[in-house]
């Protein structure tokens, strides 16, 4: 699919690097948990999971956790951790179906990959189907000062304004706020997080 989603491009980097050394490596996922502890506790999809520790924290505070990523290879690092505590689901999010509905949506850094408005309305279609009425969804995308690259493929960089006019009427904004991520390697990358409500 497009956006850069494609298995073997992820795997490959999965499998060149451990975890720690990825630029979107965080020791903990400080604005995830700190936006999600807004919620009540409930079911959560996270898009894009990678090997990312917020599933092995999310557990533990009593979440039901589905993890979709297109790299098996990350997928496989988490469940090392995690176990059979949280689902799997080795997907494209552009071909993924969810075959049930969640409270809580969670993306950092999976939409600014997608270049092209045919897979952003793609995204966000699936996203509306997935999120139950009054849920939430949380994403991360590189801010307009953001990277126009990364991992070697192109990014879109968002806006608040600009992420709720790609979701569309059915989502209203509820908070947003700037991330200055900092890469292992000492590299700024600003982030624009918003969380939609689902109407």
């Amino acid at each position: 699919m497009g956006g850069g989603l494609t298995a073997r491009h992820w795997d490959d980097v999965y499998a060149a690097k451990p975890p720690e050394d990825v630029s979107w490596f965080q020791r903990e996922p400080e604005v995830s948990l700190r936006l999600l502890s807004d919620l009540p506790v409930g079911s959560l999809v996270d898009v894009g999971a990678g090997a990312s520790v917020l599933a092995d924290r999310l557990v533990a505070r009593g979440w039901d956790v589905t993890l979709v990523d297109v790299s098996a290879t990350a997928l496989a690092l988490t469940r090392g951790r995690v176990g059979e505590a949280a689902s799997y689901v080795v997907s494209d999010v552009l071909t993924w179906r969810p075959a049930r509905r969640y409270d809580a949506w969670h993306d950092r850094a999976v939409f600014h990959f997608l270049t092209d408005p045919a897979d952003q309305r793609r995204y966000a279609e699936t996203a509306a189907a997935a999120v139950v009425p009054g849920g939430a969804l949380l994403l991360a995308a590189f801010a307009p000062d953001g990277p126009e690259q990364c991992s070697g493929l192109p990014t879109t960089r968002w806006s608040a304004e600009d992420l709720v006019r790609a979701f569309g009427d059915g989502w209203a904004l509820e908070h947003t706020e700037r991330e200055e991520h900092t890469t292992p390697w000492g590299a700024v990358q600003p982030f624009t997080w918003v969380v939609l409500r689902r109407g």
